[in-house]
């Protein structure tokens, strides 16, 4: 993968991930913890984290030291 089309992708997958890291963080100090709004927001972190995983995994400097966890 070209470098920047590398960066471009890392910059777009952690924004996303931020994002929804943000959302999690506004939610627990509003003490919204529970129920489908938590459980949506929680499913959004954990797929933005699975497709940062499986980025990094798939790139030729990280392909031998990255298990993986799904």
């Amino acid at each position: 993968m070209p470098n920047d089309e590398f960066r471009f992708r890392a910059h777009e997958l952690l924004v996303e991930l931020d994002a929804s890291i943000a959302k999690m963080m506004m939610m627990v100090a509003a003490k919204e913890i529970e129920g489908a709004f938590w459980a949506e927001a929680t499913n959004r972190h954990y797929q933005a984290f699975l497709a940062w995983h499986d980025f990094i995994a798939a790139s030729d400097d990280a392909t031998e030291s990255i298990p993986a966890i799904h």
